[in-house]
């Protein structure tokens, strides 16, 4: 998009919001608590004005609030499973409403038929995108991390490398990476730091997460490609404390605390987060080969099980904010910071014949941030958002040793190169950001809203070999400009939703070069680059619980610091890459259905994914020790998966889901081939990605056990399949050889006990029960069969 349009385009929608006449707002607000006659919440329960549309979801604590107009009206309260009550009400201007409610247990002997409340998960599922909701209090006493429950959920894959803090490669239908975007209550990870990722972040932090498949919101303000998750957290003002600690196999312990609490007087709001996460990664690696020393002229290769030695894991992240809420000038003010320290050991890279023991990783983070929202800012209906941010994530690779190392612990000493293959380095790597993003919305009227984005995301790259050079004082910059305009439309009483969007992407590159070949004196060359993305997202119910949704977006995924600017080391910069792009399509069918104390929810999906330019690592100069990235390929990704759940009261859960996506090489005519010479694997499946995967779960629990009441006992079982896949590309491959990565099927199962209330919790784990060889990605093994406890405060 022309950059003097968009300006104009910009500029006529905040005239038009800004001549939009100012509305009083005759709005009272309802609120209030629902519990059972044992005192526990009753999560999701539906409060509506009966005969209105005004009403009301409670949260995961039973607290609901909503607001409606002057009046007398009915309050009506109705969950699965529970008798509705009914209780009348006035709303009167300028005075708050509260009413509590304490429901009783719908008998089975009598013919009533209760409503379910939709859960916020629910409601974000029939959202005219393609979504994957997932509530996590239900999980909440489990050992998992956020990656692990994400593997389980439609159309997600994730690939870790190893144990706890490996790599790992995000997948949604069939696009990885860097095309899949992070964040956490809408703010992107990367924030907090290379410490703060999916496979340190412990359960209890997070409240829900969300899984946008293809097509991204304009509200997050990113440049994702392939898709986007967004964990959020708690968010009601209330006390509560949620402090947890499990030890498990291979020595691995997992510390969590999360918090809040409120001074009456002076209104001042407290928030505490961090976590500590440690562990040896000690597992067996099966078959592995080791050198067996014959005489001083003779050696021989010979394959055993060895342990890892060089696998040590530490992480631990502290975050505070300290704020205001419910003002008449601000419904939230907070300003807040985090900092966070990472110490690994890496025992091996993508090829598991390679081992180290002195290649090590350090880093540290800090930020400091501010966020600010207001509904009904300007003119009822029209609500701000604001977050900033500075933030600064280091780390250093340490590889001084002349060695090769083997599994069994043996290495060879005196080589002319470091274990990585090059020459000795303690290499730096420094990265401080400046972020902000802004949303603006006005809902024109009940069928009409706005909404606009604008995200700054500047960074700075610093990369220097301490044992070369001092550190790095010309650094490269980065600078993203993302504007979003979306607008929502209703009709038929909401049966029909539109959501149309168009996204601007400015990028600002300023490149240091050496004036003078091989001199430490730099300049600064800049460039700007800027392109235009759009989308439409629609849901049709044919019945409340019955609909039909397709969407469609043209993204954009801008090249990131570390491919621009290289590390110094391994990577050479390339200031000529540009960003890939992909139009993604999606057409999905959900279903649900509520009888008496039975839930049922069905959802399928169809869709496409045709990429181009993908950016990927080539061996820079013949050099394979060395790469660039470069924008190098096409590809085609086309899918179906499917899920359905079941529930039966809070007796009974169960879902199973399956995933079918291929991905092929749409490039005819490979980068740096001559032209006319087609690809050898043009229309070949992209190898290592799997390409058939499905899970299912099963969940049974009792409350009021042992005859005492507000306690509970709850066993879960689940199930992962990976059908086999090629490792290298299907022409040059074959299943029955080393190849391929086979089949797999992993089972974990858990067992919970939780009393007074939920106040105490404790639970038993299984990993991998019957201990099989399991793979993820270059057919790096993952730990065997692993056991956890875990022990569990919740007080609010």
């Amino acid at each position: 998009m022309n950059t003097q349009y968009t300006k104009y385009l910009l500029l006529a929608t905040l005239c038009l919001w800004g001549f939009i006449g100012h509305s009083q707002n005759n709005s009272i607000i309802i609120s209030g608590t629902i519990k059972t006659q044992n005192g526990s919440p009753v999560s999701f329960a539906n409060v509506s004005l009966k005969n209105t549309q005004h009403g009301a979801v409670a949260d995961d604590y039973g607290n609901y609030k909503f607001s409606g107009p002057e009046g007398k009206y009915t309050l009506v309260v109705s969950y699965l499973g529970f008798a509705s009550v009914e209780k009348p009400i006035k709303l009167e201007k300028g005075k708050h409403v509260t009413h509590h409610f304490t429901l009783k247990e719908a008998s089975s002997d009598l013919d009533e038929v209760t409503v379910m409340g939709k859960s916020k998960s629910r409601q974000t599922k029939e959202l005219p995108l393609s979504v994957n909701a997932i509530e996590l209090k239900e999980l909440s006493n489990t050992t998992l991390n956020l990656n692990e429950v994400l593997n389980k959920s439609t159309g997600v894959k994730v690939r870790e490398q190893g144990g706890m803090g490996s790599d790992f490669e995000f997948s949604i239908n069939g696009l990885s990476g860097r095309a899949v975007r992070f964040f956490i209550d809408g703010i992107p990870l990367d924030v907090m730091g290379s410490g703060m990722s999916l496979n340190n972040i412990p359960i209890n932090i997070a409240e829900r997460v969300v899984v946008y498949k293809g097509v991204v919101p304009v509200h997050l303000g990113s440049d994702a490609l392939g898709g986007a998750v967004n964990i959020i957290t708690n968010q009601n003002v209330m006390d509560y404390l949620d402090a947890s600690y499990s030890l498990g196999s291979f020595n691995t312990h997992r510390l969590s605390l999360t918090g809040q609490h409120r001074n009456k007087k002076t209104g001042l709001v407290l928030k505490a987060s961090g976590f500590i996460n440690y562990s040896d990664n000690d597992y067996t690696m099966y078959g592995v080969r080791t050198i067996r020393v014959i005489d001083q002229d003779n050696s021989e290769f010979v394959t055993g099980d060895h342990k890892r030695f060089h696998d040590q894991y530490k992480t631990a992240l502290g975050q505070l904010e300290l704020g205001l809420v419910d003002k008449s000038w601000a419904d939230v003010l907070y300003i807040g910071g985090s900092y966070s320290e990472t110490d690994k050991e890496i025992q091996t890279g993508t090829n598991q014949d390679i081992v180290y023991g002195g290649v090590v990783q350090n880093g540290s983070a800090y930020s400091g941030s501010l966020r600010y929202s207001k509904k009904d800012i300007v003119t009822k209906g029209m609500d701000l958002s604001i977050f900033a941010s500075i933030s600064e994530d280091k780390y250093k690779v340490t590889d001084t040793l002349y060695r090769q190392y083997y599994w069994d612990g043996f290495y060879l000493d005196d080589l002319p190169s470091a274990e990585q293959g090059g020459g000795a380095s303690i290499f730096h790597v420094k990265r401080s950001k400046k972020f902000i993003r802004t949303n603006l919305s006005y809902k024109v009227s009940p069928q009409h809203s706005l909404g606009i984005n604008y995200t700054f995301d500047n960074v700075k790259n610093f990369n220097w070999d301490a044992l070369d050079v001092d550190e790095d004082d010309t650094p490269g910059k980065l600078a993203k400009h993302n504007i979003g305009l979306s607008y929502q439309q209703q009709f038929w009483n909401k049966k029909l939703t539109n959501t149309f969007f168009i996204k601007y992407y400015g990028l600002q590159l300023d490149e240091p070069f050496a004036l003078v070949e091989g001199s430490r004196e730099r300049a600064i060359l800049t460039q700007w680059n800027d392109y235009t993305g759009y989308g439409i997202g629609s849901r049709y119910n044919f019945k409340e619980n019955f609909g039909l949704k397709a969407s469609y977006e043209k993204a954009y995924r801008l090249q990131e610091v570390g491919e621009l600017f290289g590390n110094g080391y391994t990577v050479v910069s390339n200031s000529d890459l540009g960003p890939e792009s992909s139009n993604n399509y999606n057409l999905g069918l959900f279903y649900g259905a509520n009888f008496k104390n039975q839930s049922l929810f069905f959802e399928t999906s169809a869709f496409i994914r045709d990429a181009e330019n993908f950016i990927a690592p080539v061996a820079y100069q013949s050099n394979s020790r060395v790469i660039r990235y470069e924008n190098t390929s096409k590809a085609l990704v086309q899918g179906v998966d499917a899920e359905v759940k079941y529930s039966y009261g809070n007796f009974l859960n169960a879902t199973a889901n399956v995933t079918y996506q291929k991905t092929v090489d749409n490039t005819q005519y490979p980068f740096g081939s001559n032209l006319g010479t087609e690809s050898p694997t043009y229309k070949n499946q992209l190898p290592n990605r799997p390409w058939l995967f499905g899970n299912a779960s099963v969940g049974i629990g009792k409350s009021d056990v042992f005859n005492q009441k507000g306690n509970r006992l709850q066993f879960n079982w689940d199930f992962q399949y990976v059908h086999w896949y090629y490792l290298t590309w299907e022409n040059y491959g074959n299943k029955d050889n080393i190849n391929t990565i086979p089949d797999q099927y992993i089972q974990n199962v858990s067992l919970s006990y939780s009393f007074k209330g939920g106040r105490y919790n404790i639970a038993v784990e299984g990993r991998n029960i019957t201990d099989q060889l399991a793979y993820d990605n270059f057919r790096l093994q993952k730990p065997g069969r692993a056991f956890s406890i875990k022990f569990r405060y919740f007080i609010k």
